[in-house]
């Protein structure tokens, strides 16, 4: 096994069980997987520098195939269900001799790095890559170690192994499908097999930082951070894909911690991660200038982005491969981020929905249960025409905004956001990114210049001491009026043309979160379970 790389860890792969290999490339920089993924045929170079890759059949991330391994230590803390879904131990030593033997003529690639800035309740990574593209991504994603000597010094305390493309045979080994993505906490490590989407590298250690960080009494978090002039005025963006969490995180009047994974320790909010994965399609240059120039800079790596092989042009509205289009990103590509990627104790926590009912206020403050209930709610929708067989809006519930990488139960999350609000005073506001005028084909997208104006009014305190109406259905507050924004919009029923077309799709929504929340009923306090709209009349 040949090693190459001025910084190669005395650590090496035999470590994780890795005894044979074609060359191992260790840490190598961005120019040099550049030229890799290039010559291997992994991967194009765009106009202006970003490299182009294809992820195959798996454009998105695959939650039927991922699994948790069962073993004695931590099999009582994981919440077993549909999201951690119990693999057997057996099998994955199966999985991973059969992998580990399929890699043994290939040359890999090695990123060693971290999962936290925060150097108290960092985790050290390392990521063993087929493919010299999804070592970049690594690069990007996780925070790097710049100092030579830590590098050689490096002993990882998880390590993720990405193999596209080994494929599972699901009789044999158990799996779902021919994709794999397997945690296994007593092994510390991650296989990954038969998908090459390289969200699924990121998200499998977020999923144990999930696990990890409680019991060290930090709150790990699905969200973006943002702060304003001091680092201790300092907003959390929760919300899943499509609402607006990256968008809204970028502003060019505020600094950017991170877009996705953070930490809420005693001393405050810390990044998780050392680069950013936004999702692309129809990214507009004069709505989002600073995620989009990022598509245009040498170390951006471009996902299912479709290409003129001849030009070398990027479209950015080209759908034709998949609405899940992403752009992975180091920080230091934005204008205004912290590179250092830690803060103060957040004054505000912002929840985002793109409620595609268009029933939802667009800006709503939440009192300390209300903020309990719509965490654990973690309420969006999908809209017709974005999933096979969906025609009219869907309702999406993902507790804590994030339920497939929490291997806990959601309850221990809720509880620790709401004592953590409760002791720094941060006020909850949701905020609606979907639709108004009615629901989606009917009425319209919420612009985003409004959308910017209300989370800044929220983020000054501007809405601190508002006149506020109490929604009937939903039981918020909601401010009367917000300086620039025109006040029927503040009152969803007031935009649609049937006002009993809104009342009983306002109903359904409000049953729909009752149906959801009866899974997380016994594990909160009475004020909890009547802080949902289902207590209102419909």
């Amino acid at each position: 096994m040949d090693n190459q790389g001025v910084f190669m860890s005395r650590h090496g792969l035999k470590q994780q069980g890795i005894v044979t290999a074609g060359t191992v490339h260790w840490n190598l920089p961005p120019a040099q997987l550049y030229e890799h993924a290039v010559r291997r045929l992994e991967a194009m170079i765009g106009r202006f520098g970003p490299l182009v890759a294809r992820t195959g059949p798996h454009t998105g991330r695959s939650p039927n195939d991922r699994f948790v391994v069962r073993e004695p230590v931590t099999e009582s803390e994981i919440w077993w269900g549909k999201v951690n879904r119990p693999f057997e131990s057996e099998k994955f030593e199966v999985l991973r001799r059969q992998v580990f033997e399929y890699l043994g003529n290939r040359d890999l690639y090695v990123f060693d790095g971290y999962s936290g800035a925060d150097p108290d309740y960092r985790l050290r990574v390392r990521v063993i890559n087929e493919f010299a593209w999804q070592n970049l991504f690594a690069r990007n994603m996780f925070v790097r170690e710049r100092r030579g000597r830590r590098l050689i010094e490096f002993e990882p305390d998880f390590t993720v192994v990405s193999a596209p493309g080994f494929h599972a045979r699901p009789e044999e080994h158990g799996t779902n499908s021919r994709a794999f993505i397997l945690v296994n906490f007593a092994e510390n490590m991650v296989l990954i097999g038969g998908t090459a989407y390289a969200g699924e590298i990121k998200k499998s250690i977020f999923s144990v930082m999930n696990y990890r960080l409680p019991d060290r009494a930090v709150l790990p978090m699905h969200c973006s951070c943002n702060y304003g002039f001091g680092s201790d005025d300092v907003a959390l963006f929760f919300g899943l894909s499509g609402t607006g969490k990256t968008t809204l995180s970028a502003d060019p009047d505020r600094t950017l911690v991170g877009d996705d994974e953070h930490g809420w320790s005693e001393r405050g909010v810390f990044n998780l991660e050392g680069g950013c994965y936004a999702k692309v399609i129809r990214l507009s240059e004069t709505g989002e200038p600073e995620i989009y120039s990022t598509t245009r800079k040498f170390g951006t790596i471009l996902e299912n982005v479709a290409m003129d092989h001849e030009t070398r042009e990027i479209d950015l509205d080209d759908a034709s491969l998949t609405e899940n289009t992403r752009a992975s990103y180091p920080l230091t590509h934005l204008p205004k981020a912290d590179q250092d990627g830690c803060a103060g104790h957040p004054r505000h926590v912002i929840f985002l929905t793109c409620d595609a009912f268009g029933v939802l206020p667009p800006i709503s403050r939440l009192s300390e249960a209300q903020a309990s209930y719509h965490f654990l709610s973690g309420y969006t929708a999908k809209v017709a025409g974005t999933e096979r067989g969906v025609t009219e809006p869907s309702a999406t519930f993902s507790a804590c905004f994030g339920a497939p990488f929490m291997p806990r139960h959601p309850g221990v999350y809720a509880k620790m956001l709401a004592d953590k609000c409760r002791r720094h005073r941060a006020k909850v506001y949701l905020i609606n990114t979907g639709w108004t005028g009615g629901a989606y084909g009917e009425g319209d997208r919420i612009s985003l210049s409004h959308t910017r104006r209300m989370v800044a009014a929220a983020l000054s305190g501007e809405l601190d001491s508002v006149d506020c109406r109490i929604d009937p259905v939903f039981g918020f507050e909601v401010p009367r009026s917000i300086e620039g924004i025109p006040e029927q919009i503040l009152d969803p029923k007031k935009t649609w043309a049937d006002p009993e077309a809104y009342d009983a799709l306002a109903g359904k929504l409000a049953r729909m979160f009752a149906e959801n929340f009866a899974a997380y009923e016994d594990g909160v306090s009475e004020e909890v379970r009547a802080a949902g709209p289902a207590t209102v009349k419909v």
